[in-house]
């Protein structure tokens, strides 16, 4: 909490003269350094600091001119502040500083700065005071240790004046209080404490070899107990080195440890291991260890001890100010558990001051000071800071009004006819609609307040509280002209307040209006009205309300027809657009397809014989395996699944083999075996490769992205598409995995131990895939995964944007997008996608197309099929002698009969 702007102002005026003079000071000092022997000549110097004190003034300047217009940049604060504070202004870099302390907490580093610069400055008791008050300020805004014993030290430092001691021990016990409880960075504080009043000791022993008078011996025992004291305390609390503060009580106390102290001091190490993993933790952690700090917490809300909740909070806030989350889970638990007045306040404002965006913290903290019992301009006034505070939308202005205007209801005593707070609450009340409407309506474009709650709540009260009808009948038609006079559940509300606090004759009325208005569920509205009538109605009244809800259902009836016909209309001319380029679609491919043939015997392009052959409407050509027609099987080819949604090409040479698995060897001379000479154990089709043992299937399969000669090799399972079409084997998740990054940009040189040593900086590796093409080139992509999601959140915020080699890195939580899956029955030509392939023979199609067999061996039928030596050969079919399984090889089945005499005869008659 910082101090009142009198107090703040206290600080400044007085001591002027001395910054003056400091810097008077200082400059003389510099001028002494330049006579010092320097190697430079005198005017290369002076021109030297002329032009960098130039430069600065002039960034100075604009730094100033920049917070002119924006007072809330807060790094433009801390510029300006290390400049000031280097060219040595201490009187404008005061006033900076005090005008930063206004805005923002200060963080640690410059509240040491600014106290160290102040205590140069103390010559007298009154600077002194000022720069206790100045401390006091610095250790309200976090919990730091090295604030507490900077303020110690200095208290120690005015001990000897009037009151200097008390005055010492009281900070070191607010010290304690504050920062005793701190696992790591505690004992020093307690040690100081301790070290202090051992020296206060040493001044109140009598000299050696003389008898202390009665009084003496007093002092002596208090003082001593005190130091007894401090060490059972400290031996306690769960601290770091707790082993040497014992060894070192032992020895000092001469009647040894009390049992006592020794049991604290067992359960304090006990608290210490359970708290050790946690410590560890945050030490190995990089700031601002949020995901630690959050485990930490827990651990200590389990254990149930207040002051060790409270002391792992501050350790938290302090890395993590602007965390909104943080700050509402520590007031929420102050307000519920502790409830201790200057404690819960103080947390309360720290959180305002440090997310000031946030309309919750606003909240609570004003509940908080009316369950506290804040004066009503306390109350007020920070609900004033609330409304600058600069929401990020709209209707955390209605809330944060709500939230105000409950607390003025309140306050208000409704016995009485007429109250001052009452006219408070209309006042706000009418406040509140005119700061929605102009203020937040000019910055958001919207008052946030659509179904108008402020005024249903005003109207209420008017009604229920103040039996002020008409006032509450105006509030509801105002409510209505805003454009709500269309949803019935607004009708029903009005209707029920005129139930409730009016007469019959408004709620007729209102109905009434309701079903001549409502849009969204007039039958529901046309309901409530008769059932009125039913109860309180004469036959007249019956039958008005039942015209008026005939014609009102008969005409929403009729437009919902004519809305109905229009969408239905849409739907069919979309249908006829849908199939006007279906058929488009088809009669080009057919245009395509036709040119095709006419186009026998020249070099055809790859993609128009992709869309010939493999076209949406087409079905999947059929594959011959080798030794097909000698096992008798007529299976068609197995739509095949890998991980890189390849098939069909050769892979390269192989030379891991799994178990059980022995290569097919044939010479290229030789004829293509038959079955009963491939081996037992297997059998070979380009890529399948089948076991007679299942065991040796997930040995085969280990081989998986292992490197051949350079490039990957990829093992899959052989699955049948047809009949298991959801089957899938990639072997990586598609879902967002949060221990997992994607690191993107990476050159295409970097190795998995280059990216383990940078990643393992955030944490702890145990898996890293650089992702590679077929050919085994990496794309410059790669998965780490850590050991959980705080290390990869880390390694997120730390690595995004880094330069590795000359290349800017992105990285991100791993969550690939989801792969749209085509319609199984119409494949398409996916990027990878397996290429259709013609009907060829048995050793394959060849590159060049040429065909290496003698013209004397062909026996080729013509084109349009004509009749030669006695048979009809089908069309584009070839044969040869020697060779069977080809392309053009017929079967009984497709081979046409042979012409008889009669058939010759036959024919020859018909000429």
């Amino acid at each position: 909490m910082a101090a009142t702007g009198n107090e703040e102002q206290t600080l400044l005026p007085d001591i002027e003269e001395e910054a003056e003079g400091m810097e008077r000071e200082m400059e003389s000092e510099e001028e002494e350094e330049e006579g010092m022997g320097v190697e430079h000549s005198e005017e290369e110097d002076e021109e030297d600091t002329s032009e960098d004190e130039l430069e600065n003034e002039a960034e100075i300047q604009r730094l100033e001119e920049q917070l002119s217009i924006n007072a809330f940049d807060y790094n433009c604060h801390v510029d300006l502040i290390k400049l000031l504070r280097q060219e040595g202004k201490l009187h404008r870099l005061r006033k900076a500083r005090q005008k930063m302390s206004e805005l923002f907490p200060l963080t640690e580093e410059i509240w040491l700065d600014w106290l160290k610069d102040e205590i140069r400055l103390t010559e007298d008791e009154s600077d002194r005071e000022k720069v206790y008050e100045l401390f006091k300020r610095a250790v309200k805004d976090y919990v730091c240790p090295e604030i507490w014993l900077e303020y110690v030290q200095y208290s120690i430092g005015g001990m000897g004046a009037q009151g200097g001691i008390e005055r010492v021990r009281s900070i070191f016990e607010r010290a304690l209080t504050a920062v005793g409880l701190h696992m790591t960075k505690g004992a020093s504080i307690w040690e100081a404490y301790r070290e202090f009043e051992i020296v206060i000791l040493s001044t109140v022993q009598p000299p050696p070899g003389s008898a202390p008078s009665q009084e003496q011996q007093e002092l002596l025992n208090a003082q001593l107990e005190r130091i007894h004291t401090l060490f059972r305390r400290q031996l306690a609390v769960p601290l770091m080195d707790m082993e040497g503060t014992y060894a070192e009580y032992s020895d000092w106390a001469d009647d040894g440890v009390p049992e006592m102290v020794t049991r604290q001091y067992r359960r304090a190490l006990q608290q210490l291991e359970k708290g050790k993993p946690f410590e560890e933790a945050l030490l190995v952690s990089e700031p601002p260890k949020l995901a630690e700090y959050q485990a930490y917490i827990d651990f200590e809300m389990k254990e149930g001890d207040p002051a060790r909740v409270q002391i792992i909070f501050e350790r938290a806030l302090a890395e993590n100010c602007l965390v909104p989350d943080l700050w509402i889970k520590y007031t929420t638990y102050l307000d519920r558990q502790l409830k201790i007045r200057d404690l819960v306040l103080s947390a309360h404002e720290r959180a305002v001051r440090n997310c000031p965006w946030t309309m919750g913290l606003w909240k609570s903290y004003l509940l908080a000071l009316e369950r506290h019992g804040a004066d009503h301009q306390t109350v007020t006034d920070v609900f004033e800071k609330a409304l600058n505070a600069g929401f990020i939308q709209a209707t955390d202005y209605v809330e944060i009004w709500q939230s105000f205007l409950d607390y003025l209801r309140r306050r208000v005593d409704f016995s009485k006819e007429w109250s001052r707070e009452l006219d408070e609450l209309r006042a706000a009340f009418a406040r509140s609609l005119d700061y929605l409407k102009q203020d937040v309506e000019e910055r958001f474009s919207e008052s946030g307040d659509l179904s108008c709650t402020i005024m249903q709540i005003w109207a209420r009260i008017e009604a229920l509280h103040c039996k002020n009808m008409q006032k509450a009948r105006e509030l509801w038609d105002s409510i209505m002209t805003k454009g709500n006079a269309k949803h019935a559940n607004m009708w029903l509300e009005y209707y029920n307040l005129e139930r409730s606090y009016g007469d019959a004759s408004h709620c007729r009325k209102a109905l009434h209006r309701a079903v001549q208005c409502t849009s969204d569920y007039p039958e529901h509205v046309c309901d409530v009205l008769l059932n009125f009538e039913r109860v309180e109605g004469s036959l007249e009244d019956w039958d008005a309300a039942v015209q008026k809800t005939e014609t009102k259902i008969n005409r929403v009836n009729e437009q919902r027809a004519r809305v109905a016909e229009k969408e239905a209309l849409q739907a069919r001319q979309e249908e006829e657009k849908v199939e006007h380029r279906r058929k488009a679609k088809a009669d080009k491919k057919g245009q395509k397809k036709s040119q095709k043939v006419n186009r026998t015997g020249d070099k055809r392009k790859a993609d128009d014989e992709y869309e010939e052959e493999w076209g949406e409407d087409a079905e999947l050509p059929s594959k011959r395996l080798r030794g097909e027609d000698d096992f008798g099987s007529t299976a068609t080819e197995e739509l095949m699944e890998t991980e890189s949604g390849l098939f069909g090409r050769r892979a390269p040479p192989r030379k891991t083999e799994p178990p059980g698995f022995r290569k097919n060897q044939r010479g290229s001379s030789e004829a293509p075996q038959q079955p009963q000479d491939v081996s037992k154990e297997q059998r070979i089709d380009e890529n399948c490769v089948f076991f007679e043992d299942r065991l040796a299937v997930p040995e085969a399969l280990k081989l998986d992205r292992k490197e051949v000669d350079g490039r990957p090799m990829y093992v899959s399972p052989c699955v049948d598409k047809n009949k298991n079409p959801d089957f899938k084997v990639f072997k990586y998740k598609t879902a967002m995995e949060k221990h997992k990054i994607f690191i993107s940009g990476l050159p295409y040189t970097c190795t998995k131990e280059t990216l383990e040593d940078l990643c393992k900086q955030h944490g702890t590796v145990k898996a890293i895939r650089l992702v590679t093409n077929r050919s085994g080139k990496p794309k410059g992509l790669a998965y780490v995964e850590y050991e959980n999601e705080a290390q990869a959140s880390q390694a997120v915020l730390k690595m995004d944007g880094s330069m590795l080699e000359n290349f800017t890195l992105s990285v991100a939580i791993s969550n690939p997008p989801s792969r749209k899956m085509e319609d199984k029955g119409v494949p398409s030509r996916l990027l990878g996608a397996a290429m259709p392939r013609q009907p060829q023979g048995a050793r394959g199609k060849g590159r060049t197309q040429i065909s290496l067999l003698p013209r004397s061996l062909y026996r080729q039928s013509t084109p349009d099929a004509k009749a030669e030596n006695g048979t009809i050969s089908a069309p584009h079919t070839t044969e040869t002698d020697g060779v069977h399984g080809g392309p053009g090889t017929t079967s009984p089945d497709t081979q046409s009969k042979s012409l008889s005499n009669e058939d010759f005869a036959r024919m020859l008659l018909k000429k």
